[in-house]
């Protein structure tokens, strides 16, 4: 006889059970088995996590007591949301947690759990499109390998011109080999190169057949190519260089750039570290700015050669390897010279003094050597010299001089347009020097510095008698805001060789040029014209005379007072272009720690 007792689910009394199963059949114990699982599961006790918001650690902690979450979140996060919670906030120990952080815990997760979501539907989307965009350039390549360019050669046949000639060359089919400055896609069918040669820029049009090639959509900046077409002028409202553009027939790769990880837009960007930049100055006078200092370099240095045209000074080439010094033993550069000692010549000074009876007025441009350990933004251990030597002269013909040459220099390179174009591209607010420039003494500038309050590093003021060093004459020459001659100097602080004043023995007859901005950029005097008085210098200054020999025989035979100056070109370029650092004017800048490349 069978009796059927209802088993109670809800309840957790085992014999309950046992008493069901026996008055029960045994079939319908397995019917019940389901219902008991989940009867048990519900009736579980649920686990104990522990939070710490003090000491706890949601990176290391497992939950325990000893090793509890610092956050309700990550208890959640990895516990799940059914686990019952014990936070300590104080020393007071573990309590449970309210039921309003509990909720808003949850709250959190699953808002972060719906984040997470969006998040991973994002990626999955873009990942989507970065397989079809790549599955549609591959595509895309496949069908540009297809397409080959041909010149159409019922075309009349292309001039080869630079790119300087384009303006007279207009309408004319020509071809122009050069390097791609910049590039721009414009829609399916068209493309934008500016063209580099050298000589300028020129914008470069390619349209249909001539951009889907596979060079065309491979090309990359400073790629190498030749393009063939017709130059036309601009219409009103666009703009590009020379007003013009080339709209292309034809084109080819000459030598093509690598792109990615070495394309040159990434190995060369305006905010890197001078040091790299330095290390890459191959790539770097490839750009606008740096190409334009260099243009307007030469262009100077011809205005220099100009001016002594002009004048009947001759150019001559003095040696770079010497045995004597100029400016100081402590600045120069010593090699070995097949075993005996030499130099890297600090100056060129003595030797252009010694072509003055056989060739009168003379000039150099060459580079000079000063082993200065100076950091500052006007020194180089090798900068161009520009240096003069003339005879039968006075101090204030000297310094008449040396104000015709810079007018004449700046007066020539703002006549130029296209150099005058650089300069305002450079430097927008140069104003020329106004006429005559201030001439100051030195005594006067002592006295300038102590009015103007403008100290050494130790709050004290220059005496007479003491150097004034960068700081305190770029301070002075920048308030002053003009060109200024500084002459007589003591002649304790300048070279064995600079002619003292007749009428006060105490200073030379010397000067320095000083720009706003820049400082120094030239440095001259009257030389010894009596041999005793060298003689007597050399002993002065420590220097033994034997090896001056050739130098001091200039008053031996046929003496005369004479003078002359020396010009650092990238100092003048610094004041001109408002660089500023020299190491921006040269093209290979050499300094205390760096020789390369």
């Amino acid at each position: 006889m069978t009796h059927n007792v209802a088993y109670q689910g809800t309840s957790n009394n085992f014999l309950s059970f046992i008493l069901y199963c026996s008055t029960n059949s045994i079939d319908h114990h397995f019917t019940m088995a389901s219902e008991i699982a989940q009867a048990a599961e519900k009736l579980s006790i649920s686990e104990t996590v522990y939070v710490d918001e003090v000491s706890g650690c949601d990176a290391q902690g497992t939950g325990a007591e000893n090793a509890p979450f610092k956050t309700v979140l990550k208890a959640l996060e990895v516990k799940g949301e059914d686990v019952k919670i014990q936070i300590k906030k104080d020393d007071e120990g573990f309590k449970e947690i309210s039921g309003a952080q509990m909720k808003k815990a949850k709250k959190t997760l699953a808002e972060q759990k719906k984040k997470a979501k969006r998040l991973e539907e994002q990626k999955l989307k873009q990942e989507a499109d970065l397989k079809k965009k790549q599955e549609d350039e591959a595509k895309a390549l496949e069908y540009a390998k297809s397409i080959v360019l041909e010149e159409d050669k019922s075309l009349p046949a292309a001039e080869k011109i630079k790119i300087r000639d384009a303006t007279q060359n207009r309408t004319k089919r020509v071809k122009v080999s050069g390097w791609v400055h910049r590039l721009r896609v414009q829609g399916k069918d068209m493309m934008f190169i500016i063209l580099r040669d050298g000589s300028g820029y020129l914008q470069c049009v390619l349209t249909g057949k001539l951009c889907h090639s596979f060079d065309a959509i491979t090309l990359t900046v400073e790629s190498a190519i030749t393009v063939y077409g017709v130059i036309n002028e601009l219409p009103e409202g666009k703009t590009a260089p020379g007003h013009h553009e080339l709209v292309a027939d034809y084109w080819e790769v000459v030598g093509k750039a690598p792109s990615g990880e070495d394309a040159f837009n990434n190995k060369v960007t305006p905010d890197a570290d001078p040091s790299y930049l330095l290390d890459n100055r191959h790539l770097v006078i490839r750009g606008e700015t740096v190409s334009a200092v260099l243009r307007a370099r030469a262009e100077v240095i011809k205005n220099f050669r100009a001016f002594y045209d002009q004048a009947h000074f001759t150019e001559v080439t003095p040696p770079c390897m010497v045995q004597t010094q100029v400016e100081g033993g402590s600045t120069l550069f010593a090699f070995n010279y097949y075993g005996e000692n030499a130099y890297l010549t600090q100056s060129s000074q003595l030797y252009l003094e010694t072509c003055l009876p056989s060739l009168g007025d003379v000039f150099c441009v060459a580079e000079s050597y000063r082993a200065e350990k100076s950091h500052t933004r006007r020194h180089l251990s090798e900068y161009t010299h520009l240096e003069a030597e003339m005879a039968f002269i006075s101090f204030d013909d000297l310094l008449d001089h040396l104000e015709n040459l810079i007018c004449f220099v700046i007066d020539r390179t703002l006549a130029d347009e296209k150099t005058a174009e650089l300069v305002k591209q450079l430097n927008p607010n140069f104003q020329k020097p106004s006429r005559p420039f201030l001439r100051m003494k030195y005594a006067d500038a002592i006295k300038y510095l102590k009015e103007n309050d403008i100290k050494k590093e130790d709050g004290s003021f220059y005496e007479f008698g003491e150097d004034i060093p960068e700081a305190p004459e770029r301070a002075m020459t920048d308030k002053i805001g003009r060109p200024i001659f500084l002459t007589h100097f003591p002649h304790e602080i300048k070279a064995f060789y600079m002619q003292k004043d007749p009428s006060d023995r105490r200073v030379t007859e010397s000067v320095d040029v000083l720009m706003p901005g820049v400082g120094e950029i030239v440095g001259g005097s009257m030389r010894m014209d009596n041999r005793e008085e060298l003689l007597q210098a050399y002993g002065t200054a420590g220097i033994d005379p034997t090896p001056y020999y050739w130098y001091t025989d200039q008053r031996k035979y046929g003496t005369t007072p004479h003078g002359g100056y020396g010009l650092g070109v990238e100092r003048f370029l610094a004041w001109l272009l408002n660089r500023y650092t020299v190491r921006d004017c040269c093209l290979y800048p050499r300094f205390t720690g760096r020789c390369t490349p």
